[in-house]
């Protein structure tokens, strides 16, 4: 473990001082702490039980191509982009991949039943050498939403589907939103980062938004169960790789944009144009938009469909806005004014001035969507929390303990903000980065992290096929480039079990320990492999350890300031504020 503690500069430890961790050599491979838990989920994406065959001609009439002479006669009922995944009668999607080309594995796809193959011109003859009938076009993955819309019958059609995408707060606003068509008595669908529901039946999401033919299939299995309304997350992935191509969202949400996925997209500029694809006649029939963020004032300027604005700060201009906010350690309470002087009483489920914006956006979207504000409302406020974000873990310590999924810089400003309010004592943050992602938000996170925070332990979050040294390294840069005065103590340990051990251990009563970055997974991925881990489970087992020794430790590690003052004194200063 490494220690920097302000304002004493950076000094050599003392002999016998506990092992540095700062390196791939500290600590036995595998010694990430393996988490058991039941599977509560369904692992693989469902296909309605009643299909309706459709002709392979009329496929390729929506393409505007010529039949394949193979395909007379030849119907689909299913349609799939995974080989592993096609069932007897399926179009078999052959896409070209980053590594391989989906063409690679028709075989497979044939010999578990598939019915003909979509591809491109790339894969025409690998595909046509199964002897199945083969639809060839330049853009198989940008008609496959359409084609999959078709199989399954239009299912989209029959729901209210209402689609929420910004940076921050898509997760916690699609739960708000389905608590409170429940709270109306509609029967809901749920699709986004933690999960994907079917009424009460859960199923486990790889991605944020499923890709279309996955999408389209479970819309058809929630119209075959009687399913009324879905709220879903949408990325801009899924706007840009066509994942939500079929789909014409009768209410589409913008909650903000800050820096993320910038692998992905190659500026700002390219991030908002995405989301913007979805506020266009050919995605959404109206949209909500949050008027306090910049970007969501210049998409209420552009959308070129109707647009609802709402502001949790409360700006006159908004068409919905929050006043009277009071927060608390586990809600907030406000008035939600709408338009014609509707004035409801609101309650946030979860705690922070974020959550009054997510709440205030429910309730706007359910409202426009022709739900009753004050059921609306009622709905929202009954939701009772939202896996991984800010959800309390509670052993039974004096301190506040909770885990969040904030792993971009705006985010972990908010939360981190938001939990000062509420702290009277020191407030401890465990956070890390992921490998293989946006590079650029690195050393920004670890300094908001010692800037906002009273102790900032750095480590571990998916690695993926990076060295966590390396990813450790800039954020322990961008800490280091906060003025000493202005920064809390930082430690760094890459055994994330560890770190989170290490904040529990420094907290007091009245202080709160924030475990940041992965929230809902129960995994990390690290060189190519998942190994067990919920940041939960690990920090309930880290406070019961703590619970059971007689006196907590002071400290521990080793300290770069051998006559700084004690780690667990008051509260180090009050910057976090601002």
């Amino acid at each position: 473990m490494t220690t920097i503690t302000p304002p004493f500069g950076n000094q050599e430890g003392t002999p016998g001082d506990a092992t540095d961790r700062f390196s791939p050599a500290a600590g036995q491979p595998g010694t990430l702490t393996a988490v058991s838990h039941a599977d509560q989920y369904r692992t693989t994406p469902p296909r309605p039980e009643r299909r309706r065959p459709t002709p392979l001609v009329d496929l390729a009439a929506r393409l505007g191509i010529e039949p394949p002479a193979a395909g007379g006669g030849v119907e689909v009922s299913g349609i799939t982009h995974d080989s592993r995944a096609v069932r007897p009668g399926d179009l078999y999607a052959a896409l070209a991949g980053a590594r391989m080309h989906g063409a690679e594995f028709v075989a497979q796809a044939a010999g578990l039943g598939a019915a003909a193959v979509l591809t491109d011109p790339a894969g025409a003859d690998r595909a046509a050498a199964t002897g199945l009938p083969v639809l060839v076009t330049e853009d198989p993955r940008g008609t496959m939403g359409d084609l999959a819309a078709e199989i399954y019958g239009r299912p989209g059609a029959d729901l209210l589907q209402i689609g929420i995408t910004g940076t921050s707060g898509k997760t916690t606003t699609a739960y708000l939103v389905e608590g409170g068509l429940r709270g109306a008595g509609k029967a809901t669908g749920l699709v986004g980062t933690v999960e994907m529901r079917i009424g009460d039946e859960r199923i486990k999401s790889e991605r944020t938004t499923p890709e279309a033919t996955d999408l389209q299939a479970l819309f058809a299995v929630m119209r075959e169960r009687g399913t009324e309304a879905v709220a879903m997350e949408v990325s801009s992935h899924a706007l840009v790789l066509g994942r939500v191509d079929g789909c014409v969202f009768d209410v589409a949400v913008f909650n903000n944009l800050s820096p993320e996925h910038m692998e992905f997209h190659s500026d700002m500029e390219d991030y908002f144009q995405a989301k913007a694809r979805l506020f266009t006649p050919e995605r959404s029939r109206v949209g909500v938009v949050n008027l306090d963020d910049a970007y969501g004032r210049r998409l209420a300027a552009e959308a070129t469909i109707p647009v609802v604005t709402f502001s949790a700060a409360g700006s006159p201009d908004a068409d919905w806005r929050a006043e009277d906010v009071v927060s608390g350690m586990a809600d907030s309470t406000f008035t939600a004014v709408g338009p014609d002087g509707v004035r409801i009483p609101a309650t946030a489920p979860l705690p922070g001035p974020f959550n009054v914006a997510n709440t205030l956006a429910a309730i706007a979207t359910l409202a426009t969507a022709g739900i009753d504000p004050k059921t609306a409302a009622d709905g929202v406020a009954a939701v009772p929390g939202v896996p991984g974000r800010l959800e309390k873990v509670d052993a039974g310590q004096p301190f506040l303990a909770v885990v969040d999924y904030a792993h971009k810089t705006d985010a972990v400003e908010s939360v981190l903000r938001s939990l000062r309010e509420v702290t009277p004592g020191r407030l401890h943050i465990v956070i890390g980065c992921g490998g293989d992602r946006d590079t650029t938000k690195r050393g920004p996170m670890g300094a908001a992290a010692a800037r906002l925070a009273d102790t900032a332990v750095l480590t571990s979050d998916n690695p993926r096929s990076e060295d966590p040294l390396a990813i450790l390294t800039a954020m322990l840069t961008g800490a280091a480039a906060v003025p000493a005065a202005e920064r809390g103590e930082v430690l760094v340990d890459a055994d994330r079990a560890a770190a989170i051990a290490a904040a529990v251990d420094r907290a007091r009563p009245g202080d709160t320990v924030l475990v940041a970055g992965k929230g809902h997974e129960q995994g990390q991925e690290v060189a190519g492999a998942v190994r067990p881990f919920d940041d939960r489970l690990v920090l309930r087992e880290a406070i019961e350890r703590r619970l059971s020794r007689p006196e907590p430790p002071v400290g521990s590690g080793a300290s770069v300031t051998p006559d700084a003052p004690d780690p667990q004194d008051a509260p180090r200063h009050q910057n976090s504020q601002g």
